[in-house]
């Protein structure tokens, strides 16, 4: 299933994860387990075209702070043992911070870890 961009109102300017990129990215998520409160994720990608049809540089296209969860750790733990539940799940679309995250990269494609307290927010569609 594809996520609808329109639907959130998002900038024209972000690509959101396709079908082709799901199955690279489901085959990222069988193989990097998070540990406790982690969260992998994979940011969308700047277009390199405006809207009048206008092909920008690399380094003119501003990394959006929008992301896909694509696996989540089991949880943080409390100091009595309890484990805390995450606020993400797989497949939400969330807002993370511009910088911090870890780096990771799987058959070129570049995905970030990030803790579950991190994360700025989910994106709801109407």
């Amino acid at each position: 299933q594809d996520f609808d961009s329109a639907a959130l109102d998002l900038p024209s300017t972000f690509s959101v994860p396709t079908s082709s990129h799901l199955s690279i990215m489901s085959g990222v998520a069988k193989r990097f387990t998070p540990l406790l409160d982690r969260v992998l994720v994979q940011k969308f990608k700047p277009e390199a075209k405006t809207a009048s049809g206008l092909f920008l540089p690399e380094s003119a296209a501003k990394a959006p702070n929008y992301a896909t969860v694509l696996a989540v750790g089991p949880g943080g733990r409390t100091r009595d043992g309890q484990v805390m539940p995450m606020n993400v799940k797989v497949g939400d679309k969330v807002v993370v911070p511009e910088y911090g995250g870890m780096t990771l990269k799987f058959e070129d494609e570049e995905f970030q870890v990030f803790r579950d307290e991190d994360i700025l927010g989910v994106l709801n569609e109407e």
